[in-house]
């Protein structure tokens, strides 16, 4: 067939030998060497054709990508030519990369603009998915991995792509390589600009990206590489559900999508794609090469979890740090956990490991003998002297932690007790019980689930409070002065009046949170994670 290029055409196919337009005359073969087979695709902005080259031997296919103002206004037509040629540089800037389309033309005719592209045969990772279903988290990191790898390229010429979904990487059919299309310079919004819009809205109408895969930076028209990075991060979040951003459930206190939730995927993925996700771009990965390395970190956790030795207590990254330095604690904290996946194997190997390195053993009762000539020589007692060994090492131990269990806990609120001051809660199913002006002091609570508690004016200072769950409780007025709260869930939370003076904050979630007149520094608050929908400690809602 043959296509019109008039975009008020009502009947734009025409048959394959016609030279003219049987619907509206208009000439049928563009710039005396195109003719126009199909449409691939149209929008506010115009549309997108399939044509041959008759001027080459073999009429070889491209793609020809139109804009239609459809407007008289001189400004709005200098500036939709400005933006055309933006994009027909940038993409000569690119070059001749092997997995991006080569620029072949660009041209004005009729006042309308035409960039011409290297036809890519196969289909996109949108049409991929609709065929044959989700991905795993293999073939997601693989697509994840090579379109890093272009991104690291572009950004080295200082181009950001601005557009990347499913739909705009199309798996080549001729090599199964991957080709990412549509630099998303002159976007779907133009038309809208038609309409007698004031001069204002025509000029920050432009190069948004599509809703669901842009970052609020880039929707505010301040785009940055990380942008590409956040949107390519959507992607893989698409391969494995089959769901676009704004058909995902998300907390509607936080706005966050839990997309990971009903998916089986490794936790360094999870916590590699949260970071890539990231709505502050301060917490995001800023480089393709710095999300590269996190990456490529991954396929070695085996030999790391070998050589790790230590808990993850143990290790710590700055507030300074980037989010590769982050991941690299957590892939080490998840290696050294005790009880997690990564640890199990190889936690008898570790044991006999660190006893080797203390001392060498000479027969497996050594050990043994050596305890009990220790423990009978700290426990002597001179006769002449008030102080004794035994004394000595008491008052320097610290105070041994009483294990608690849901069930006695809640029995000991009831009749009413407070204090829990130097208990173990840890791992226990607490959500959304009443334990307002508790005490515990001292105590350790790690993975503890308190989501939707009553936890006013309740007392967690110097509390091991490590990756606990407070999300949507009420902790008005609580205290958590000189606490452990690295990994945190306060998502939601009432904080309000709070005090976290000389707490750890590393990698809290005060996503929805309310931290009015809470006590926090601004170096706290550069560890934690905000988002628009948290109140901060001035009452101000918004990103620190």
């Amino acid at each position: 067939m043959s296509y019109c290029l008039n975009p008020s055409c009502p009947k734009p196919i025409n048959h394959p030998k016609a030279k003219t337009c049987k619907a509206c005359g208009s000439k049928l073969l563009l710039r005396d060497r195109y003719h126009l087979v199909k449409g691939l695709g149209k929008g506010g902005f115009g549309a997108t054709f399939l044509a041959a080259d008759i001027s080459l031997p073999g009429n070889p296919l491209c793609v020809i990508k139109q804009l239609r103002p459809n407007t008289e206004n001189p400004q709005f037509l200098s500036m939709a030519r400005q933006l055309f040629e933006r994009e027909a540089k940038t993409l000569g800037k690119i070059g001749n990369h092997p997995q991006i389309p080569r620029l072949l033309d660009y041209f004005e005719d009729r006042k309308q603009f035409y960039l011409v592209q290297e036809f890519v045969k196969g289909n996109t990772l949108q049409q991929e998915v609709k065929k044959n279903g989700v991905f795993d988290e293999t073939q997601t990191k693989q697509v994840l991995k090579e379109i890093l790898i272009i991104l690291k390229d572009i950004h080295a010429q200082k181009v950001i792509h601005r557009d990347i979904k499913p739909a705009n990487i199309i798996r080549r059919e001729v090599d199964r390589k991957l080709v990412l299309i549509d630099f998303g310079v002159v976007k779907n919004q133009v038309n809208t600009v038609a309409a007698g819009n004031s001069e204002q809205t025509a000029l920050t109408a432009f190069a948004v990206g599509t809703p669901g895969f842009a970052p609020p930076e880039q929707l505010a028209m301040r785009p940055v590489y990380a942008s590409d990075i956040y949107a390519l991060g959507i992607t893989c979040m698409y391969l494995m559900t089959g769901k676009a951003p704004k058909n995902m459930e998300c907390d509607p206190i936080t706005g966050e999508i839990d997309w990971f939730k009903n998916l089986k995927v490794s936790d360094h993925f999870v916590e590699m794609l949260s970071t890539m996700l990231e709505v502050s771009v301060k917490n995001r990965y800023k480089t393709a090469d710095e999300a590269l390395r996190v990456l490529d970190l991954d396929g070695h956790i085996d030999s790391l979890s070998d050589s790790m030795i230590g808990p993850a207590s143990g290790a710590s990254v700055s507030s300074q740090s980037t989010p590769s330095a982050r991941h690299s604690v957590f892939l080490s904290s998840k290696m050294t956990r005790g009880g997690s996946r990564l640890s199990e194997p190889n936690s008898s190997r570790r044991a006999n490991t660190s006893i080797s390195r203390n001392r060498p053993l000479s027969h497996s009762g050594e050990r043994a003998n050596t305890s009990r000539i220790n423990s009978n020589r700290n426990s002597f007692v001179n006769k002449g002297s008030r102080t004794t060994a035994v004394g000595k090492n008491k008052s320097a131990e610290p105070k041994k932690l009483t294990k608690l269990d849901t069930e006695t806990l809640l029995n000991y609120y009831a009749n009413g007790r407070r204090d829990f001051a130097y208990k173990d809660v840890s791992l226990q199913d607490l959500e959304k019980v009443d334990l307002s002006k508790a005490n515990f002091k001292y105590s350790k609570l790690i993975r503890v689930n308190l989501q939707g508690a009553e936890l006013i004016s309740s007392n967690f200072s110097n509390t091991d409070l490590r990756q606990a769950s407070f999300r949507s409780a009420n902790l008005g007025r609580a205290y958590f002065v000189g606490a452990n709260l690295e990994g945190v869930d306060f998502r939601g939370a009432d904080l309000s009046f709070a005090r976290f003076d000389d707490a750890k904050l590393k990698g809290v979630n005060f996503c929805g949170a309310n931290l009015t007149n809470a006590t926090l520094t601004k170096e706290q608050l550069a560890q934690a994670k905000t988002n628009w929908t948290t109140i901060l400690p001035s009452g101000r809602r918004g990103l620190w």
